[in-house]
């Protein structure tokens, strides 16, 4: 494959996953009650969703910053598949019931998402995430 249409592979990768990351944190923080609301209802204890509640914005508004620079592209490629991961394996566990009671959890438009589609939602990104890594190191390559 030519490096001009790896390049666009991965600016595409890159444009989707800040579009993602820019969105459920500025959507958290909008409705920073309601998050705080859903949080206190999952299956955490409250000392680790008082840590979560900071954590999860402040790490993706990291995450979309790091995509935008070159020379932290790959860290927030990086960062991008371990938030995916975290948060794909959550919903998976979700749907295999291992959990005692399926909390409500997402804002914004992925709140009108059922658990099924929120998966495969999810898992999109995952997949775009360790794809935009496998380009970039292939673009590293060829330069």
């Amino acid at each position: 494959m030519s490096k001009q249409k790896l390049t666009t592979i991965l600016n595409s990768i890159i444009f989707l996953l800040v579009l993602l990351w820019i969105y459920t944190a500025v959507s958290k923080l909008m409705n920073i009650h309601e998050f705080e609301r859903q949080l206190k209802n999952q299956v955490f204890g409250k000392v680790f969703t008082q840590w979560l509640f900071w954590l999860i914005p402040i790490t993706e508004i990291s995450a979309a910053i790091m995509l935008v620079f070159n020379s932290t592209k790959i860290y927030g490629l990086v960062l991008s598949l371990i938030l995916m991961a975290l948060f794909t394996g959550y919903i998976g566990l979700v749907l295999l019931n291992f959990y005692p009671r399926i909390p409500c959890s997402c804002g914004g438009v992925l709140k009108n998402l059922g658990w099924h589609a929120h998966f495969w939602f999810n898992l999109f990104f995952l997949c775009i995430s360790a794809l935009g890594i496998y380009t970039y190191r292939k673009l590293s390559i060829i330069r």
